[in-house]
């Protein structure tokens, strides 16, 4: 009798403290499992689908919110060379299906400008449509600016019917991607028209820097040309 109440015990000790162990690592899980995420990036130069924007390195944090398919997320881009430099904030929202296709909205704002002005051509907002399709290692993205707002440009550049479009293809250690547009992403004829023409072609590639075994920074290199501005950018990042 008295081995069988040892035995009853120590199987609920047993019992008791695998619960508890059940219950923590749930709780762990649900806490790695968080849907926010705070990170930033630091880049020796802001290049946006193949132009360059403002001066010297940037400092680039962003907060997102995801569950599902579902994200919603806020990026900004600040340069360290100058305070006066061009200062972005934007808002975005996408929903990715489960067969590859992604549709999304962003909203640019570039600091400056009164941030409660939504209406007419001097507007401080650019809203664009985007949408992405993506197959194994070749992915595809189309973007449309909806308004005409000089002052949600980039360098004060009117928008409304801007559009880009960029192919990509990954393959193991590095990608290669063409990308072209108008409006914000090429410059303007002579006589004030705009321009659709090839804006953005490179390759890119990534490594993570060990730091300690649990710890890695990922570092991000960028090279790429604008055949319209004839510029050559090359970039190196790294995240946090």
């Amino acid at each position: 009798m008295i081995m069988k109440a040892k035995l009853f015990a120590v199987n609920n000790l047993v019992l008791c403290m695998t619960i508890f162990s059940s219950l923590s690592l749930q709780a762990q899980e649900e806490e790695k499992a968080s849907p926010f995420t705070v990170g930033t990036d630091i880049v020796s130069s802001y290049v946006w689908r193949g132009s360059k924007i403002g001066t010297g390195p940037n400092f680039q944090p962003s907060v997102k919110f995801a569950t599902g398919g579902f994200t919603l997320g806020a990026w900004g881009s600040t340069s360290f060379h100058d305070f006066g430099d061009v200062a972005e904030a934007d808002l975005y929202a996408s929903y990715a299906f489960n067969f590859g296709l992604s549709v999304g909205l962003t909203d640019y704002y570039y600091q400056g400008s009164p941030y409660f002005n939504y209406q007419g051509d001097t507007a401080s907002h650019a809203f664009e449509i985007n949408v992405g399709y993506t197959i194994k290692s070749f992915s595809l993205a189309a973007n449309y600016i909806l308004n005409d707002a000089s002052m949600g440009g980039p360098a004060n550049k009117p928008g409304g019917g801007d559009m880009y479009f960029e192919a990509n293809y990954a393959f193991k250690n590095f990608g290669v991607f063409l990308g072209a547009g108008n409006g914000w992403h090429t410059t303007y004829k002579e006589n004030g028209d705009d321009v659709f023409a090839v804006c953005n072609i490179g390759i890119k590639t990534s490594k993570e820097i060990k730091i300690t075994d649990n710890l890695s920074l990922p570092l991000t290199g960028m090279v790429s040309v604008n055949p319209d501005k004839e510029e050559f950018n090359l970039v190196v990042g790294i995240s946090f």
